[in-house]
């Protein structure tokens, strides 16, 4: 039994692995709980309860030694690193849900960490789903190379949207140099759809368009040399397809799981995409031009998010 080590009930995450761990029988469970966010002592009750787990910490480190490995659910990511840390300290894995990071300097420390032999797994889980996985595998002659990749999300800028940027990631098979922001359309109604194009370094062109403030399904369209591809994303099997591979990872050290290296590289690009966006009136910023202070901000989206979660339980 693989036993996960839950480090904050933030995001709604936790009880959707919880019970995707109980209802497909997988031979792995939450075994503690630190929570120091906004959720209430209930809910953090409920969830112990609920899914069988040993029993609440105070600290971080005091579950390091009784578990597998540590999945880190806050919604914060400049917060990320730190409660990441009892576990890197220990040798012990630890999965870091998306965003992996927000900053080019947690960027640099990630990097520093792996120098170090620090095991860390992250990403989305779109890059598992077995939609996302049959393209990538499709035999050449079938599949043509890939000329250009379009993706649609929506919610946010980065917290929601880096699961259209891995999923350009995955398909383009490399790594991004640079991102444009090229526009927004606005409804009548005021919602705005911002659009980025990210440029691979194999010449490949990702799209993707983010509508702010509304949940959008992921549609991806891939245009190749030999046909265009349209890929429905299930999103009923996100979740199961990254257990499946943080499970492969534990039992037998071989899985599908992205290295991190290339899941830094998608916070980069989107970095330049926000710069592109809020600094350079739209033009192309390369993955070099980023400077120290470039960041998305995790404590604004935290108090953000926790209000609009608070508010959601009070109904």
């Amino acid at each position: 039994m693989m036993k996960i080590g839950c480090v904050s009930l933030d995001v709604s995450h936790p009880k959707a692995l919880a019970g995707k761990m109980e209802a497909f029988c997988m031979d792995m469970k939450f075994e503690y709980l630190w929570d120091k966010g906004f959720r209430t002592a209930a809910e953090r009750e409920a969830f112990v309860t609920r899914y069988g787990l040993a029993g609440e910490v105070d600290e971080i480190s005091e579950m390091v030694d009784k578990v597998d490995m540590g999945f880190v659910h806050s919604c914060n990511w400049e917060k990320h690193l730190e409660q990441a840390m009892p576990f890197i300290e220990a040798g012990k894995p630890v999965f870091i849900d998306k965003p992996l990071v927000g900053s080019v300097e947690d960027v640099k420390k990630v990097r520093e960490l792996l120098a170090k032999g620090a095991v860390i797994y992250g990403a989305s889980s779109c890059r598992y789903v077995d939609d996302i996985l049959n393209f990538v595998n499709m035999p050449q002659e079938k599949k043509g190379d890939v000329v250009s990749i379009y993706c649609t999300v929506g919610v946010d800028e980065f917290n929601y949207a880096i699961h259209a940027v891995e999923i350009l990631s995955t398909i383009a098979g490399c790594k991004a140099v640079s991102c444009q922001y090229t526009g927004s359309g606005k409804s009548p109604d005021g919602m705005v759809c911002e659009t980025y194009n990210i440029h691979f370094e194999n010449g490949i062109i990702g799209t993707y368009h983010v509508t702010l403030g509304k949940h959008q399904k992921f549609h991806v369209t891939v245009m190749t040399t030999t046909n265009t591809f349209y890929i429905g994303v299930d999103s009923a099997k996100l979740l199961v397809s990254l257990l499946r591979e943080l499970y492969r990872q534990w039992r037998y050290g071989k899985s599908n799981l992205c290295d991190v290296e290339t899941l830094l590289n998608c916070t980069e690009v989107m970095l330049c995409g926000k710069k592109s966006r809020d600094e350079k009136n739209g033009a192309v910023v390369a993955i070099p031009e980023l400077e120290a202070h470039d960041k998305f901000d995790g404590y604004a989206f935290e108090k953000e998010y926790a209000a609009t979660a608070m508010a959601a339980a009070k109904k």
